[in-house]
């Protein structure tokens, strides 16, 4: 009945189906990870949240705009459904009889987000058919769109590489961070990926680097590397057995002591970027 009740009446009765948490009427401040695999991008993105839960910046949309989801581990939450699902399952024709795809499609990505204490998480999961996952990547930059004035501060935890940044899931942030090991290769990665972000005109306000798991300082060719360029380098988080310690048991990183060296060092990196 319901279904029928929300087609017969069309866009005037979307509301019924579209979760609002509540009146925010600003543009989010919007924080997009982006790196090479293997720098700890994603527990780097995992601090940042603890960070503005900390700070009370809530509400809070992470996002995980990586097929091979993970940010959910970091967190601490169980997925239940994703972007993926969604856009499957109205690609397979699964829509209730007397519904329309636009607002089958609404209520089904709505579903689709994680409510936690402080923030949400959306899941993009899983690439559709032999590995391409465009459509999903369109669902999430207009779901992404839709949900700006119901959240603060939103923190997208992208897919290694440029690709996102190509394909413009990365687009109209206000910060932009690249993260990076102390490797040249990484490095490398994260200059070009900055590149890219420049010369695609996307909307990035502002980029920046973070070093992570650093044994110790950046050499100096390393920096050679950055000043070179012109990347504005924001700070370097320390290797941590800690971290090491909580993925191999698969506890939640998000949970690791303020007191911790490593998230000590990102939170004093944030303190000094994030308006």
């Amino acid at each position: 009945i319901l279904y029928s009740f929300i087609s017969a009446k069309g866009s005037d009765f979307n509301f019924l189906i579209t979760k609002q948490k509540q009146d925010v009427k600003t543009m989010a401040y919007s924080i997009s990870l982006a790196g090479k695999g293997g720098t700890g991008k994603t527990t780097v993105a995992g601090m940042l949240v603890k960070y503005l839960l900390m700070k009370q910046k809530t509400p809070i949309l992470a996002v995980d705009a990586d097929s091979n989801a993970n940010l959910n581990e970091v967190l601490g939450v169980k997925v239940t459904d994703t972007l993926g699902n969604a856009r499957e399952d109205m690609k397979k024709g699964n829509v209730p009889p007397g519904m329309t795809k636009d607002v089958f499609i609404s209520m089904r990505l709505d579903q689709a987000i994680i409510e936690e204490q402080g923030f949400d998480l959306m899941v993009m999961g899983q690439p559709e058919g032999s590995g391409c996952y465009c459509a999903a990547n369109s669902l999430l930059t207009g779901f992404l769109d839709r949900l700006m004035g119901n959240y603060p501060n939103i923190v997208i935890d992208n897919e290694a590489g440029m690709e996102h940044i190509s394909r413009l899931t990365t687009k109209n942030v206000d910060l932009l961070l690249i993260v990076s090991d102390t490797s040249r290769r990484g490095i490398q990665a994260a200059i070009r990926i900055n590149k890219l972000a420049k010369n695609l005109n996307i909307g990035v306000d502002k980029s920046c680097l973070i070093i992570n798991q650093a044994k110790e300082e950046p050499a100096d060719a390393i920096m050679d590397m950055i000043r070179k360029d012109d990347l504005e380098l924001a700070g370097v988080i320390p290797e941590d057995q800690t971290i090491y310690e909580y993925d191999l048991n698969g506890r939640p990183t998000i949970t690791m002591a303020q007191e911790n060296k490593a998230v000590k060092a990102a939170f004093k990196i944030f303190e000094n970027i994030i308006k």
